[in-house]
């Protein structure tokens, strides 16, 4: 194309023009409109080294990927490995990543290792759906319980959790410890079943001397939903040098323990209760039942 003379002989005078209307948020097409230039290469040049305005760039379904593709790239995959990964093309990968440095040759040994540990982590991420899969279709096999349910349900827990009365040393007091905040649930709504108020069980933190005591006994109360000036003075656990302990981090709460107050007659109760639930189920007739 032939252009009239002269047309392009302030050059970069031109270039300050399309520099300041670029700044100013034009795009191409509008700066060539306004300065009347109609070779692409002559405006490639007044425009060299400036970025197009944000509002001229399209969104792109693959931004996403490209992204991805990227920080893959960058951490030594493969165009193979990524496009396992992404499910995009090796032309796409190529064109997304061709600035980036190439990542090191591995040696076959570690190119096998690391493809053993993909195919590993592949395999524990569907165990643990199967896993999953297997709990929720446990937890709707329990449906609605009737009231008998949970109260034989107590009974069981208290007796492998709770304290116990002894011949060398009496006991026949309601106290329950657990670190379970679903224990702590189930064993108060026992109680409520019961009919024991919720004034008559007095409580407190049992933890380590490391932890944070303030929020494990702010976290105790929300779950037994009662007031923290009820609770007593926290019971702390002296550090053992001899031992590792793995009850450590921001999650450690302690145990809560609940006591319920005059509670001599109920726990003969419960006592009475467990074992009429072991000689039901000992029962010679067992399995002859319908």
């Amino acid at each position: 194309m032939t252009h009239a003379p002269g047309k392009y002989a302030d050059f970069e005078g031109l270039r300050e023009r399309a520099v300041a209307l670029r700044r100013a948020g034009l795009s191409r097409r509008q700066i060539r409109d306004r300065l009347h230039v109609d070779n692409n290469d002559i405006l490639n040049r007044l425009l060299e080294g400036e970025p197009p305005p944000a509002w001229t760039k399209r969104p792109n379904a693959k931004d996403d990927l490209r992204e991805r593709a990227r920080k893959l790239r960058l951490q030594g995959w493969t165009y193979d490995q990524i496009q396992v990964e992404l499910g995009c093309s090796k032309s796409s990968i190529s064109l997304w990543v061709r600035d980036l440095p190439k990542p090191e040759r591995r040696d076959p040994s570690e190119q096998a290792k690391l493809a053993a540990q993909r195919r590993w982590e592949h395999e524990l991420a569907v165990r643990d759906e199967k896993r999953q899969q297997t709990k929720e279709a446990a937890r709707q096999e329990v449906g609605e319980l009737s009231s008998r349910e949970p109260f034989l349900l107590g009974v069981g827990l208290y007796w492998a959790e709770g304290t116990k009365d002894k011949p060398h040393a009496r006991r026949e007091r309601v106290t329950f410890v657990n670190s379970d905040p679903r224990m702590i649930r189930v064993f108060l709504a026992w109680l409520d079943l019961l009919g024991v108020e919720r004034t008559r069980i007095a409580y407190h933190v049992l933890i380590h001397e490391s932890a944070d005591v303030e929020a494990a006994e702010r976290y105790w109360a929300e779950i037994a939903q009662t007031d923290r000036a009820s609770f007593g003075k926290t019971t702390l656990k002296r550090h053992n040098p001899k031992t590792v302990r793995k009850n450590t981090g921001d999650d450690y709460r302690g145990c809560l323990v609940l006591t319920v107050r005059q509670s001599a007659e109920l726990y003969r109760r419960i006592e009475g209760w467990w074992y009429g639930i072991v000689g039901a189920a000992t029962a010679p007739d067992l399995r002859n039942r319908t």
